[in-house]
């Protein structure tokens, strides 16, 4: 699952109110939510400081 979305569930949030929060259109997330697109890394940064989380916690690692 994807992390922004799983995060958004988490905190019963939904995409479109973060589209709202980070100036997006609602497709534009759910591209995020479902890895059709990524989001660039200063948006990315956005995602996490209005989600309140620490940034790591949206990517997912590529090393165990």
């Amino acid at each position: 699952m994807n992390r922004i979305k799983e995060i958004l569930k988490k905190q019963g949030r939904t995409q479109t109110w973060l589209a709202d929060q980070i100036n997006k259109s609602y497709v534009v997330v759910t591209n995020y939510c479902n890895n059709k697109s990524q989001p660039s890394l200063p948006l990315l940064n956005k995602i996490a400081e209005v989600l309140d989380v620490d940034v790591r916690d949206l990517i997912v690692p590529t090393k165990d």
